[in-house]
């Protein structure tokens, strides 16, 4: 209270404004993170599993429940890393949710597993969904990757009816069409993987297709069945598909390379193992890409294999591969004649090379009488 200039009392009322706006700013950030996949922007599992028990009511009946598996994520990854398994998850993720209805939930439950629950929503409404995000899905790649989702789908239609079982239909569902999907869509991937690393380096092409022809001729004059000799030339020709992995700076380097390049190329065989092996149709071959640059003394990379215990067709495809290199420009170094080059080859036989395939390689292949060679 205060009193005037006519000795009158007067109440004067203070009060204190505070702007709270950044508060409740942070307080709806974190309850966003708190439910929404940081990745994709779509819920996350631990809203899902708070959401599921007030969704499953009667007046939410019949409920629907769709399961999507991402196909290829690993693959994505391993080839052309992690940032474009990213951008592979979050363009699923959005393709999902334009096509779901407004009120249905989309949410992030796993690495590269999805759900969509749909309340008010039967089997023929789910089956609907799926075929629009199908389509959806058809019209966009990602850094050269067909984009695959595999789904499964059910309904719960009655109270009395076990939602967990249901879920469990929709999964054994989606893992069933995944099985049955996996393999074609892998394959036709790896083939783009593979068209791409050509696309990015001309070297890179005419080399793999030169150690394809090297791989097949050696095979023959070893007198390998018809399916080995197939699988040595496919091996030459994808032998260096792990270098889809490595930047195209360094893939298309002019000058001489540093330590850390040659560290970077040398993962090249682990990564091609990895894409080749996650598809049943290049299984096999995978093995001899892995093991291309072991050495007879075990001195190669990445395992340290020595003598016998490195596949025959590994070993075919070394001395394709070096020699290819030896008679080639490269921003390292010159190219070597052809008797130079085969000189090198024998003179490495009993330490790099396998001594009774390398000689066969020189006289049967280059036609070169080992004899008539500088021999060290």
């Amino acid at each position: 209270r205060l009193r005037k200039e006519d000795g009158s009392l007067s109440e004067i009322i203070v009060g204190t404004h505070i702007d709270i706006t950044e508060i409740k700013n942070k307080e709806e950030k974190i309850k966003y993170l708190n439910y929404h996949d940081q990745l994709t922007g779509v819920f996350n599992r631990r809203y899902y599993e708070e959401t599921i028990g007030k969704l499953i009511n009667p007046g939410n009946l019949p409920l629907a429940i769709i399961m999507a598996d991402v196909n290829g994520l690993k693959l994505t990854n391993d080839a052309f890393g992690h940032l474009s398994g990213d951008k592979l998850l979050t363009r699923v993720a959005e393709i999902i949710e334009s096509e779901a209805r407004p009120h249905d939930i989309v949410a992030r439950i796993g690495g590269d597993e999805f759900v969509v629950l749909m309340p008010r929503a039967n089997s023929i409404d789910a089956e609907n969904t799926v075929k629009r995000i199908n389509e959806s899905i058809q019209d966009f790649k990602v850094d050269n990757i067909v984009i695959s989702v595999s789904f499964g789908w059910a309904t719960k239609k009655d109270d009395d009816e076990d939602f967990t079982e249901v879920y469990k239909r929709a999964e054994y569902r989606m893992y069933r069409n995944k099985l049955s999907e996996r393999s074609s869509k892998r394959s036709q991937s790896i083939r783009i993987i593979f068209k791409t690393l050509q696309e990015k380096s001309e070297q890179e092409k005419l080399h793999s297709e030169r150690v394809s022809y090297y791989c097949s001729q050696l095979a023959k004059q070893m007198q390998l069945s018809f399916n080995e000799i197939s699988e040595v030339e496919t091996a030459g020709l994808m032998h260096d598909i792990g270098k889809i992995g490595i930047d195209e700076q360094v893939l298309n380097k002019t000058e001489k390379f540093t330590d850390s390049d040659w560290r970077a190329m040398k993962k090249h065989s682990e990564i091609g193992y990895r894409i080749l092996s996650s598809a049943n149709e290049f299984n096999v071959i995978a093995d001899y890409v892995l093991y291309h640059h072991e050495r007879w003394d075990g001195k190669g990379y990445p395992r340290g294999l020595k003598g016998e215990s490195i596949p025959v067709a590994s070993r075919i495809l070394s001395i394709a591969d070096s020699y290819d290199a030896m008679v080639s420009e490269r921003c390292y170094k010159k190219a070597l004649s052809k008797e130079v080059a085969a000189a090198e080859i024998i003179n490495s036989a009993g330490t790099q090379f396998d001594p009774d395939i390398a000689a066969i390689f020189v006289e049967k292949v280059l036609k070169i009488k080992v004899s008539d060679l500088p021999i060290e």
